[in-house]
């Protein structure tokens, strides 16, 4: 961030706390460059950042070659516009400065390659109508959420392709579901496609079935995704890991409404809502020649970008409460609550792994009655005096190995240092993938209930001495 801007621009090195004053929006006019002469408007209850590039999915699209596809992002707060460079080619400038991230409050002139625009005066904006906390299952009572929700209701009844985008553990699978449980689809079927857990080898024949025969192995015919999701829904997550060989067969089959199995000669029509969603960036996928450009605008008619949980102020308490509800629900109704200091701490906390993050240190924190450690690059839980033993969202089990080897400790301290470390990370997992459920937990685990309580009370002894 630049430490000043000049005239017009004292609070843009400032932070983006909170205040009582309403949502910004500005009007921008271009003054010099291919679209000298237009004006756009950034609104204050725009539902998610509004981006500046040169691609046709950019709300300010510039005709500029000097401008990147997707080069910033604009998003209103109550203190002024956020303006963020997308890690573009030729940089955004701010009264001649290059910054990275800055605030506008009126008068600036900004930059993007040869393109020059004015700031207008802000305008005020009133906040969100709706006191909703939640769309669906989807959680969360900032200004943020709150602005997407009312998009989200239109989208889920336009039955139009959805885009999702945002970082990992933002909840992409959880608004899909969210947007066809709110649409006229919601009693047809949900079929859910992970781009990143398809074997190449078998990625056409999940995604469009195949004929018994049709490669070793096909012992029987099986539908693909398409079928299944017939007179439902289909959400492809992380459509940016789809391989280049099969995106054009996959726009085909959108286009066409029709799918051929591997192997067979029979056209199948097929009746798909398509969701999908990628934490990667897109345009960047189609600049670097990863992504076809006709497949990501087909899919894309309607898109929905979720905040990370660092930029939903306000967020963190409401959803860490609302974990422990369904957990205590989950253990038989007993009550567990976290103090305001746990609290205050969360808040503190950046989030890398966002909700998912956060629901998981919940969990932990009330299944194994670990107090979590919490700093800017890791959540540690460990015995004292062995040193931390990590966790499910920042250290892989091979962390831990390598952790306890670097220790020089004896073959048997070493051995059960190990074990203690496979327990952690087996219990985190299992108790939140089931909510928390002992008993449901166990029954994953194919351990007995009482030998599952018998390896968490030690886990939490271990963590308490």
């Amino acid at each position: 961030m630049s430490d000043a801007l000049g005239k017009g621009s004292t609070e843009v090195s400032k932070g983006f706390a909170s205040s009582n004053r309403l949502a910004k929006g500005c009007v921008l006019v271009v003054v010099d460059g291919p679209n000298a002469g237009s004006t756009f408007d950034v609104d204050g209850a725009a539902s998610s950042r509004v981006f500046v590039g040169q691609s046709k999915s950019c709300d300010i699209r510039l005709e500029d070659p000097q401008v990147s596809r997707r080069h910033a992002a604009l998003e209103t707060s109550n203190a002024g516009v956020r303006l963020q460079d997308l890690n573009s080619t030729n940089g955004t400038f701010v009264n001649g400065l290059r910054v990275f991230d800055a605030l506008i409050v009126g008068g600036e002139t900004l930059r993007f390659g040869a393109t020059t625009l004015r700031v207008e005066s802000l305008t005020e904006v009133p906040p969100p109508s709706s006191e909703a906390d939640r769309f669906g299952n989807t959680l969360g009572r900032s200004a943020v959420m709150r602005r997407l929700y009312s998009h989200c209701e239109k989208l889920a009844r336009a039955m139009v392709p959805v885009l999702i985008e945002g970082e990992t553990g933002t909840g992409k699978e959880v608004l899909a579901e969210s947007l066809h449980d709110a649409s006229s689809r919601r009693d047809g079927p949900f079929v859910v496609l992970d781009c990143t857990t398809i074997a190449p080898s078998l990625a056409e024949a999940t995604i469009f079935g195949h004929e018994r025969g049709a490669f070793t192995g096909a012992v029987t015919s099986h539908p693909g995704v398409f079928e299944e999701a017939h007179g439902g829904t289909l959400f492809i997550d992380e459509i940016g890991d789809l391989e280049m060989s099969l995106q054009a067969k996959l726009l085909r089959a959108i286009e066409r409404g029709e799918v051929r199995r591997v192997g067979g000669s029979r056209v199948v029509k097929v009746d798909v809502r398509i969701l999908s969603a990628t934490r990667r960036n897109i345009e960047k996928e189609i600049q670097d020649g990863r992504f076809r450009d006709d497949l990501y605008f087909r899919l894309a008619v309607g898109r929905i970008e979720l905040p990370p949980l660092r930029r939903r102020e306000g967020d963190v308490a409401f959803l860490a409460q609302t974990f422990a509800r369904k957990f205590s629900e989950a253990d038989g109704g007993g009550k567990h609550v976290l103090g305001d200091d746990l609290l205050e701490r969360l808040e503190a906390y950046p989030f890398p792994g966002n909700v998912r993050e956060l629901r998981n240190l919940v969990v932990q924190h009330l299944a194994l009655g670990a107090l979590p450690s919490l700093d800017a690059t890791a959540v540690t839980v460990g015995a004292p005096n062995e040193g931390p033993i990590g966790n499910s969202e920042t250290s892989e089990p091979g962390d831990d190995f390598e952790r306890v080897l670097a220790r020089d400790l004896p073959f048997f301290s070493a051995r059960d240092a190990i074990a203690r470390a496979f327990e952690h990370h087996y219990l985190v997992r299992v108790l939140a993938q089931h909510g928390g459920h002992v008993g449901n937990a166990a029954a994953a685990a194919g351990i007995g209930r009482r030998y599952f309580q018998r390896i968490r009370n030690r886990a939490k002894d271990e963590s308490e001495q």
